[in-house]
């Protein structure tokens, strides 16, 4: 429970610190990612509550952009900020040193901008095509999820900095067995209740793919994996599950 509050308190800006019953031991933070799915039925809950509420009043276009604000809101556009910062890396580093080097300055590039842009385009795009209940569906179904599948990062890199160079001085370390169990529950619990197991097959698959494919790239280019890798991981493993499900 310690390390499940330790992920409330990373991955969303909830002033959750400001009671005791969160004040857990810095060690937890450590181990946040492995319940990271865990806060993903928060983070989608909410976005698909957004969404279904501004429907009932305003346009659907209008609904969705405001639904997609929520969740920037909810998390302190954290997996944004990662997404920009790795295409700015991965963009325009032409050494290990230089990649971790851009990755970790503040200050925003061209790759980053331009990524953030086209990102925000498809998914207020994907969205806004489908019917406001299967935007919500799939919401529900896929932050979990696609937080399940990047949390995994964790078994097939190691990390590319130290703990004293790391922007936020955590180093993930890998889930437990009892971790893994939770977080697979709570990933695909979602998909199996909302009875969408056959139409999410394909998208799954690709998240997985897409997943497979971010860790080669990653392992080629740093060594390892940061931070912002996750953040960016987990957008683009959950861009790729709408687009197979808008299109399916």
């Amino acid at each position: 429970m310690k390390s499940i509050a330790a992920a409330l308190i990373f991955f969303t800006r909830l002033p959750l610190w400001r009671i005791k019953a969160f004040n857990v031991p810095a060690e937890h933070f450590n181990r946040a990612i492995n319940y990271w799915a865990v806060i993903g039925w928060l983070t989608a809950a909410v976005m698909a509550g957004v969404l279904w509420c501004a429907a009932q009043i305003l346009p659907p276009s209008v609904a969705v952009v405001i639904a997609i604000l929520s969740r920037v809101l909810l998390t302190g556009a954290l997996h944004e900020d990662g997404l920009a910062d790795f295409l700015d890396g991965f963009g325009g580093g032409t050494t290990t040193e230089r990649t971790l080097r851009i990755m970790k300055d503040s200050h925003i590039g061209a790759y980053g901008v331009l990524g953030l842009i086209f990102y925000i385009l498809i998914l207020f795009t994907l969205l806004n095509s489908m019917s406001v209940g299967n935007a919500c569906v799939a919401i529900l179904i896929a932050d979990p999820l696609c937080k399940l599948i990047s949390s995994q990062i964790t078994r097939f890199l190691t990390y590319a900095r130290t703990e004293e160079t790391s922007k936020a001085r955590i180093v993930y370390t890998k889930a437990t067995i009892t971790a893994l169990a939770t977080s697979v529950v709570f990933g695909i619990a979602p998909l199996i209740l909302l009875g969408k197991m056959p139409q999410v097959l394909i998208p799954t698959a690709l998240a997985i793919l897409t997943f497979l494919s971010l860790i080669f790239l990653m392992k080629k280019k740093i060594n390892g994996y940061t931070g912002d890798c996750c953040g960016a991981m987990f957008l683009i493993c959950e861009l790729i599950f709408y687009l197979a499900y808008a299109a399916i």
